[in-house]
């Protein structure tokens, strides 16, 4: 998904608005071809680390090799799954364009692995495109606004940010 996202997003208000700090550990989930993990790398710098997931065998792959010695992780899983993440390990798990392509159960698979790696008050960033008609992107029913998210994640929302005119950022708090 990374191809299809990267340039679309407005990444300096992603990164402005996560709030990422040096020594952090995040999770860029559906990670495509890490170009986000490579943003949150720098951000987190040398105590940070970085896990950058996707299930597409290629991608990570093509991955491992450019992050070589640096502070990412990338390896080959799904979110809607356990993982082999370490429980209460995460202070932002990150999600961009990939909620939609999860069924009823995914979501569910979804939020039990999610709150299971993510430590107490840390933070789940979904980025997905708006509920609307748009030249490209999935067929609008398969879309979720603001409100349908909300419903569908049971953690406590708290921000929503327009990253550009086709995309929202929410932000949730594992409480």
């Amino acid at each position: 998904m990374g191809k299809f996202s990267e340039g679309l997003l407005n990444e300096k208000i992603i990164l402005a608005n996560l709030d990422i700090c040096p020594g952090q550990t995040i999770l860029d989930a559906g990670c495509g071809n890490g170009y986000m993990a490579k943003n949150f790398s720098e951000l987190v710098g040398k105590t940070g680390k970085i896990y950058a997931l996707d299930p597409d065998n290629q991608s990570i792959e093509n991955l491992k090799i450019e992050v070589e010695k640096t502070n990412i992780e990338a390896f080959v899983g799904d979110i809607t799954k356990p993982t082999k993440l370490k429980a209460a390990s995460i202070d932002l798990a990150y999600l961009s364009t990939v909620f939609h392509i999860f069924t009823k159960s995914q979501i569910e698979g979804f939020l039990t692995e999610i709150k299971r790696i993510l430590k107490p008050n840390a933070r789940l960033a979904i980025v997905n495109i708006k509920k609307e008609d748009t030249a490209f992107g999935p067929p609008v029913a398969m879309r979720s606004s603001p409100e349908e998210l909300r419903q569908k994640v049971s953690l406590l929302p708290k921000m929503l940010i327009e990253v550009n005119d086709y995309f929202y950022m929410q932000l949730f708090e594992n409480s």
